[in-house]
């Protein structure tokens, strides 16, 4: 197993990819290609304590970097030897399995729509994080990748992220609900509305196991295994997770604090909020899958440290050696409806370029 990393993607590069690469590689056994600035690159490397390559590791040059400020429509076009760039065509070639990137999430995900191209069928990529739940973390789908959406994407988005939870979280037959502000049909806009007929239709054929509307309070209790979302309302969701959590630990460190009682009570219950803080933790997950390309890419948050890398590394073995490109391109036409323009069912075509006009540069 091969897996390409930008070493040159997000705030703390190239050092964490380079400690992630080595981390996996003595964990997981597998192969590591870096793709960045040679000699940045093997800096980061003697910071290590590699003086020479380790087996397993090699490096792509790349003399170009896709900075945060750059346009993510076209920054993979205009910076061609950029590591997102490089990394993404050396994925396309087969010189890989799987891509893990810390950079820019627009212009991943329009170098990856663009140059590893969708799967065929499937109208636009999504983003599906496992947000921390009742139910041991669930796949939310999409979370920014497409702003707005249509019943068909959502269609599609239950389907792929029915896959994933199946086939890398483990979840038989998971639990597939509609985000919503109510559970009757009836509730939502007419998106929501006739996502729901669609996604009924295919329970009924047996395809998914669509258990209705499921609103934010229940999907964070843990209610089902995959939360489907058009890209706006899901990327809302995420952010006030993430936001959640970040004032329950807080708060819970003041409390702690407070008095030699408190403090006392925290060092008792050490090991408790160690793994509270730990299911809260992303650089625990690794990244975020970006279902519905053609070959696995992993998008890892910009803030990533070398763990969180090692666990996108991670992340990206278990998405190729899952399956999931598969089960989505053999069941393509039962997520599908009635076909229309040939530009819209997978290529370079205009309608795939003007996905990134909806995209939002989120950072799940």
């Amino acid at each position: 197993m091969r897996i390409i990393v930008d070493a040159m993607g997000g705030d703390n590069a190239p050092q964490a990819p380079v400690q992630g690469a080595l981390q996996a590689i003595k964990e997981y056994g597998v192969e590591v290609v870096l793709v960045g600035r040679g000699e940045d690159i093997l800096e980061a490397l003697q910071k290590e304590g590699a003086a020479e390559l380790p087996q397993g590791l090699s490096i792509t040059h790349a003399g170009q970097v896709v900075d945060m400020c750059d346009n993510p429509a076209t920054a993979f076009k205009e910076k061609k030897d950029s590591s997102l760039t490089v990394g993404l065509n050396l994925l396309k070639s087969g010189e890989g399995d799987a891509f893990v990137s810390a950079g820019s999430t627009g212009a991943l995900l329009s170098g990856a729509t663009l140059l590893v191209k969708r799967i065929k069928g499937v109208r636009r990529a999504a983003m599906a994080p496992v947000v921390p739940t009742g139910g041991g973390g669930s796949v939310l789908i999409d979370c920014g990748a497409t702003a707005e959406g249509t019943p068909e994407f959502l269609l599609q988005f239950a389907f792929m992220g029915s896959y994933y939870a199946e086939r890398v979280l483990g979840r038989p037959e998971p639990k597939v609900g509609l985000l919503n502000i109510g559970a009757e049909p009836s509730k939502g806009t007419d998106l929501q509305r006739e996502a729901y007929q669609l996604l009924q239709k295919a329970k009924e054929e047996g395809r998914i196991n669509f258990v209705g509307n499921v609103e934010a309070r229940e999907a964070v209790e843990g209610a089902v295994d995959v939360i489907v979302a058009d890209g706006y309302s899901g990327n809302i969701f995420l952010k006030a997770v993430e936001g959640a959590g970040l004032f329950l630990t807080r708060e819970m460190k003041k409390m702690f604090m407070k008095s030699l009682k408190t403090k006392i009570a925290a060092l008792l219950m050490k090991d408790s909020l160690r793994d509270f803080k730990k299911l809260l933790d992303a650089n625990e997950v690794g990244g975020t899958a970006l279902l519905g390309i053609s070959k696995p890419v992993i998008k890892a948050h910009g803030s990533s440290n070398g763990y969180a890398i090692k666990n996108a590394i991670r992340q990206a073995v278990e998405f190729s050696r899952s399956g999931i490109v598969e089960d989505i391109a053999e069941n393509v036409e039962h997520m599908r409806l009635p076909a229309r323009s040939a530009a819209s069912d997978g290529g370079a075509g205009e309608n795939d370029r003007k996905i990134v006009k909806n995209t939002i540069d989120s950072q799940p």
